[in-house]
């Protein structure tokens, strides 16, 4: 049994840790403050990782940053931990903190490196229409997941899956990997191999912006960037000047798009859209301002709907 420091802030850390609680001696938790949150951001939340530290009494420590933190970079050198293990984490360490475990640090990413490396690599994988995904364990260092790689393991994308859906997926798997692996790790048996550089791509942090829908697109397309952005930040267009996103929506099987791209149309009994490739059936929409709604329901209730040009250039959206 070793003694960890782990080092995480969304739910995606949770497994990793709970693994971590259950097989090994989880000496501190290192975690990202908590941030404001809710209408007018008037109420902090606490980050996953925390509540589920403070779930199993576990020392929390909630640097703003680790970086120029000195007080809380002394105190993990007190914990005498044998290894740091880090899952989306948000900060880059320095050197001199990963110098501090004797069997170094060990970080859990969702990808499979070098590819997507960076913020938001289980959203890329999705808006780039990836057959699959995966999570690597690497031997941290100060570069932005550029570390040696100590295991990787494959996860098939479903043609349904979300951001939201597949990070609980990737969570339990690596996880389970970290559990694994670690034995080994902390025995010397493994040998760490570096990353092809030339192969690298990156994950940038996402913006609202990133979400609009650009309906020149194609309906597969389309779809990998709804179900990338969800649940956050939401996939939209925009209708009459309002923003209206879109929840739920799907491939048309061999449907051509009769008009323009961002025309809305009727299609067997459901509503689609027109894109640069194919058709897009909508399922679910919500209007700025309003609750979640079936499409077909929608379309019923709003005159015009139907033949409306969706995301209009010089419509800009509203709510």
């Amino acid at each position: 049994m070793a003694r960890v420091v782990f080092l995480g802030t969304p739910s995606f850390g949770v497994p990793v840790l709970e693994a971590l609680v259950r097989h090994h001696e989880v000496v501190a938790v290192v975690t990202q403050p908590d941030r404001p949150a809710g209408r007018g951001r008037r109420t902090l939340e606490a980050p996953a990782v925390k509540i589920a530290a403070e779930r199993h009494g576990l020392p929390v420590l909630q640097p703003i940053s680790l970086r120029r933190d000195r007080e809380v970079v002394r105190a993990l050198r007190d914990f005498g931990a044998d290894v740091f293990v880090l899952a989306a984490f948000g900060q880059i360490l320095r050197q001199e903190v990963l110098d501090i475990p004797p069997h170094g640090c060990i970080g859990v990413h969702a990808s499979l490196l070098p590819k997507y490396r960076g913020a938001a690599p289980i959203a890329a994988a999705i808006l780039h229409c990836e057959h699959e995904t995966g999570v690597t364990l690497m031997r941290t260092d100060a570069g932005m997941d550029t570390g040696d790689i100590v295991a990787q393991e494959a996860l098939t994308i479903a043609a349904d899956d979300t951001t939201e859906t597949l990070t609980e997926r990737l969570a339990h798997l690596g996880a389970r990997m970290v559990i694994d692996t670690l034995p080994a790790w902390l025995a010397g048996e493994i040998e760490p191999r570096p990353q092809d550089d030339a192969l690298a791509t990156t994950a940038p942090m996402i913006s609202r912006d990133d979400a609009r829908i650009d309906w020149r697109r194609s309906a597969r397309e389309i779809d990998c960037l709804i179900r990338a952005y969800t649940p956050w930040p939401g996939a939209y267009t925009t209708l009459d000047g309002q923003a209206l996103k879109v929840v739920r929506a799907r491939p048309a099987e061999g449907d051509r798009a009769p008009d323009p791209p961002g025309t809305v149309v009727e299609v067997s009994r459901a509503i689609g859209v027109c894109t640069g490739e194919g058709l897009l059936v909508l399922d679910e929409v919500q209007l700025a301002g309003r609750k979640a709604m079936d499409a077909a329901a929608f379309a019923r209730g709003r005159r015009g709907f139907v033949g409306a040009v969706l995301g209009a250039p010089d419509a800009p959206a509203e709510g």
